[in-house]
């Protein structure tokens, strides 16, 4: 008969860091790319 208690090594895994720290990280580093992309083709940003 197979064993179908909980593992404890999967309940007890804690994400790295907090969902909205990651938004936040992925929103700056997005943001970076857009000023980025405006500076080296300011005539492409404006249109």
């Amino acid at each position: 008969m197979v064993d179908k208690s909980p593992h404890d090594n999967h309940s007890t895994k804690k994400s790295g860091k907090a969902v909205k720290a990651k938004r936040g990280e992925r929103k700056e580093k997005q943001r970076a790319a857009t000023e980025m992309e405006r500076l080296m083709h300011p005539r492409r940003a404006k249109g």
